[in-house]
């Protein structure tokens, strides 16, 4: 039987790329989650405090 031997170690730079397209991602979904989180406090700052109780809500709540 023949022996193959695999070479087990990445190539030179890989684990850096990875890394950076990594944070760039993290960064990505970051500002998504804000920016929806964002939208969301505006859209119901528009409510009245009655709606906002409706839906168990109160101003202190949004911020």
């Amino acid at each position: 039987m023949a022996f193959v031997a695999a070479n087990t170690q990445a190539p030179l730079g890989a684990v850096a790329t990875l890394r950076v397209v990594d944070s760039i991602l993290n960064l990505k979904s970051s500002v998504l989650a804000w920016n929806e989180a964002r939208v969301t406090r505006k859209i119901l700052s528009r409510l009245s405090a009655a709606q906002l109780e409706d839906i168990g809500l109160t101003r202190a709540d949004l911020f």
